[in-house]
């Protein structure tokens, strides 16, 4: 397993950068291997899978039906539970965008 050190006084959870205090999510600044070990909020957090670059890990528990914030705003809703650390993605998000601004809207427009 891989130590990724923490530095609470940047915002920092190893490779994880918190965006504004209100989130509940970390946002991944460099990729993180699967097993790597993690400071989430005091506790160190083995990664339960792999985290590229600008994907989100849950920085506390998260259960379906929770709101998601980033920049302290909402951007979804889990439709799953999410351990700190858990990546989140589509897999366990909704987006709350409308579906004008979302990537199938795209697609339709150009009939795909």
């Amino acid at each position: 397993m891989e130590d990724v050190s923490a530095n609470p006084a940047s915002g920092r959870s190893g490779g994880f950068l918190l965006l504004a205090p209100e989130d509940n999510i970390l946002i991944c600044v460099k990729s993180v291997p699967q097993g790597a070990v993690v400071d989430i909020e005091g506790a160190a957090i083995a990664l339960r899978a792999a985290i590229e670059v600008g994907h989100k890990v849950a920085r506390i528990a998260l259960a379906a039906g929770d709101k998601v914030f980033r920049y302290g705003f909402p951007i979804g809703t889990m439709t799953a539970s999410a351990a700190p650390g858990d990546h989140v993605h589509h897999h366990n998000l909704a987006s709350d965008y409308l579906p004008a601004h979302g990537r199938d809207a795209v697609r339709k427009e150009a009939g795909e």
